[in-house]
């Protein structure tokens, strides 16, 4: 059986949730203290996580999480474990696609159109491939295709770069975001690119996929009202029936939400990944971001509501 949090530090972070939010002046530090709680509470969450799985073999550079402290939006607090490791994404690029489509649009680079709010909504919705390829070609204006010569391939990777180009401009580091994700494939031109250049496919960290979600959440991405209209489609209802193991509402964070909660989430998973990326409402007022990415255990589908209902009981969920 795994050992209960100490007391002491149940009971620290139990009051700092209750107390009233501070004063602009006093925001600075109370935001560092509570981030120092944070990390505690995910070392603590992870510490249990590997131990509850230690029959799966559940190691520590096979988890990473970030958890962002959303009540005070103007001064979030955020703590992370191995926040700034390299991981294929799956789906969860999906929102970084969403979040550029959305900065086009606003800078008339693309034109609003019924077929490309389709393709939006199927995207993070429902997580189609062929929606996402589509968005891909048209804020990139490139297509996939036969193999080209070397100096056409080049020219195409560089416009392939255009959403790297864009987050790059906004500060977000470490991060690789110009592939498509496939099913079957990639071919021609497609498979030239993973060959030629690197990185070879897309990679994210956990602290900038919760920056992301916690700017959709604030109204920062893009604009508020753009922020609006992508926090609609990432909407969860994880009370509702599926009988899909790996929907997204329910296979995920969703599980571990308890009645009155509300969730807004992009999950991805492949054969070697299990990831999600959740902003959480909780009844009590609390609010949250919970980024967790988990490699080599694409089966185990508790460890990710495992870890989340450690951290929702320190912010006062009860399930």
């Amino acid at each position: 059986m795994n050992q209960p949090f100490r007391c002491v530090a149940v009971l620290t972070f139990a009051l700092a949730l209750a107390l009233p939010l501070p004063t602009s002046a006093q925001a600075q530090d109370t935001s560092g203290q509570r981030a120092k709680e944070l990390r505690s509470l995910v070392d603590k969450a992870v510490a249990q996580a590997l131990a509850n799985f230690a029959e799966h073999q559940l190691k520590p550079d096979q988890i990473a999480v970030t958890l962002v402290d959303l009540r005070d939006p103007q001064h979030p607090a955020q703590a992370s474990h191995r926040g700034d490791a390299q991981i294929y994404p799956a789906s969860v690029v999906k929102m970084f696609y969403l979040v550029a489509a959305q900065r086009w649009l606003e800078d008339g680079r693309l034109h609003d159109s019924e077929e490309l709010r389709r393709a939006m909504h199927d995207m993070i919705v429902y997580s189609y491939n062929e929606a996402t390829h589509y968005i891909v070609d048209l804020l990139t204006g490139t297509t996939s295709g036969p193999e080209l010569p070397p100096d056409e391939l080049q020219a195409w990777a560089d416009k392939r770069d255009a959403v790297n180009r864009y987050f790059s401009s906004l500060g977000y580091t470490n991060i690789n975001v110009n592939k498509k994700p496939w099913c079957e494939g990639p071919y021609g031109r497609e498979t030239q690119a993973i060959k030629a250049f690197k990185p070879n496919r897309n990679l994210l960290t956990t602290d900038a996929t919760a920056r992301l979600l916690s700017e959709i959440v604030t109204g920062k991405a893009v604009s508020a009202k753009r922020s609006a209209a992508m926090m609609e489609l990432l909407k969860r209802d994880p009370f509702g029936k599926t009988d899909d193991p790996d929907d997204q509402a329910h296979g995920f964070t969703g599980s571990a939400l308890p009645p009155g909660a509300q969730l807004w989430s992009k999950a991805g998973w492949t054969t070697e990944t299990r990831h999600d990326a959740a902003y959480i409402e909780l009844p009590n007022g609390a609010k949250l971001v919970l980024v967790t990415f988990t490699t080599d255990h694409a089966n185990e589908r508790e460890i990710i509501p495992y870890l989340a209902r450690l951290v929702l009981n320190e912010f006062g969920a009860v399930k």
